[in-house]
């Protein structure tokens, strides 16, 4: 696989509305949904169905690093300045508070990700995401 298949698979979600815990292209989309809904395209079938989760979940006690953790288990990891495009960006949204947004990098400072109250879309990685980028990951298989 090439990184290029995984930044055409994500560009093909562009437009697809915020949705809370959808993965359906076109029809709704959360962070974690645009993440897994670009898997099945570039990678084949999910590796683990991600448990229900509520909007706060990462606030939750005890919540830890769960958007990493499971990250670690199917994608190797790598320092978030390594990124390149095809990889994954997971941000914290508050100082000290876990990451719990995550973000496909499309190119040079470009990424791709679904937020609440926007629909799936390219932006421009500046230094605001830069400061809250915690952890990179690669998918499997990829060739540089």
């Amino acid at each position: 696989m090439k990184r290029s298949d995984i930044v055409a698979a994500a560009r093909g979600w562009i437009g697809t509305p915020y949705r809370h815990q959808a993965s359906v292209k076109g029809a709704g989309a959360d962070c974690l949904g645009l993440l897994r809904g670009v898997w099945r395209e570039a990678v084949g079938q999910e590796p683990e169905a991600p448990p229900p989760y509520s909007a706060d979940w990462a606030e939750a006690a005890g919540a830890g690093e769960a958007m990493a953790e499971a990250a670690r288990r199917h994608m190797a990891e790598i320092a978030p300045g390594e990124a390149r495009a095809g990889d994954v960006l997971l941000f914290r949204m508050r100082r000290h508070g876990p990451a719990k947004h995550a973000a496909i990098v499309s190119g040079e400072e470009r990424m791709i990700h679904a937020w609440s109250g926007h629909a799936v879309v390219e932006t421009h990685i500046g230094r605001w995401w830069r400061g809250r980028a915690a952890f990179a990951f690669r998918f499997p298989g990829i060739e540089d």
